[in-house]
């Protein structure tokens, strides 16, 4: 942990030269969370290489389906319905990320939505490297009750006004990604930069017994049942520290997360993954923030030795998730 934040948060003289020349702090707004799922708005504010704000850029997307959760980000279908579609901003979107490093609070979930619709769009997003926010208060031994966005913005005094819209949580985002930016340069941090590779290809497809909609959009609400079906595979047995996660893999969730719990676990299940309610001796996985609090299941992880990651690096696993063996 960092001695003193206040101090090391201050611009140091000595800029470690490693450290990226320019960021793009990011949010978007999405219809779910599931492969399927679609951008409704997206929000940039560019920043330079000391994390400064160079400019900012917002717009509303036409998902071409359900908007989704409208509790949640406020937009509804007839907001939405005069909107452009994801390829006539792909190119604008582009030119804000263009040759920066993508900052995003649970970066990975913000990318590989953006990715995909590029993949739509029959292009790809100018993007190298992401930084995840959860990843860098980690490095930096922040001193933050959970990881969620308003947690990190309160411990730096950032005022969120609207929260869950993207323009604001990208604002938010910023300002408190240049204190962290700066404790990291004072104290010679190395930053937790993480590859993008974009896709190269994308199909929609609906869910079992659903009928398509045109275009590949199924006409459905934002989410399956609450009801989840039994995971149609076989568990294979605990993750392995480093590896993949392998479809049949049973994972349970413990304490706070960035992302809606129930929306991570829609995601967990679209990979092919077994969501358990309890932890048991059977229990893969277990993903939390916060592996030393006293919950159940955090206790009785450490009492069978089940492995524990993080939101963050549950994420990056999601991305490429071993399939089942065949028979």
């Amino acid at each position: 942990m960092l001695e003193d934040l206040t101090t090391a948060a201050s611009s140091p003289t000595v800029w470690p030269a490693a450290y990226p020349q320019g960021y793009a702090a990011v949010d978007v707004e999405t219809t779910g969370l599931a492969r399927d799922d679609r951008i409704v708005s997206a929000a940039v504010y560019r920043l330079d290489a000391r994390g400064e704000v160079e400019d900012h850029w917002y717009t509303v997307v036409n998902p071409e389906r359900d908007p989704g959760p409208v509790w949640i980000h406020g937009l509804t279908s007839e907001a939405l319905e005069g909107a452009p579609l994801f390829r006539d901003v792909a190119e604008e979107f582009a030119t804000r990320l263009e040759g920066r490093v993508l900052v995003a609070h649970n970066a990975v979930f913000d990318w590989q939505m953006i990715a995909r619709e590029y993949a739509r769009a029959r292009s790809e997003a100018p993007v190298k490297q992401r930084l995840c926010t959860i990843a860098l208060s980690k490095e930096l031994g922040l001193p933050l009750p959970n990881h969620k966005l308003e947690s990190l913005a309160a411990h730096f005094g950032v005022v969120q006004r609207r929260a869950h819209h993207a323009l604001d949580d990208a604002r938010v985002l910023a300002e408190a990604f240049r204190p962290s930016l700066r404790a990291a340069a004072a104290s010679g941090v190395r930053l937790p930069l993480h590859e993008c590779r974009p896709l190269t290809e994308w199909t929609d497809r609906p869910r079992t017994g659903q009928q398509a909609a045109p275009g590949g959009y199924r006409p459905t609400g934002w989410r399956p049942s609450r009801r989840r079906p039994a995971c149609p595979y076989p568990n294979p047995g605990r993750y392995a520290p480093g590896g993949r996660l392998k479809q049949g893999m049973r994972v349970a969730f413990s304490g706070d997360t960035s992302v809606e719990r129930e929306l991570l676990e829609d995601r967990a299940t679209e990979a092919g993954l077994h969501v358990a309610t309890s932890l048991s001796r059977l229990t893969s996985l277990l993903v939390t923030n916060d592996p030393d609090s006293g919950t159940s299941k955090a206790v009785k992880a450490r009492q069978y030795g089940t492995p524990v990651v993080d939101e963050a690096a549950f994420g990056q696993l999601l991305g490429d998730v071993e399939p089942a063996a065949d028979g």
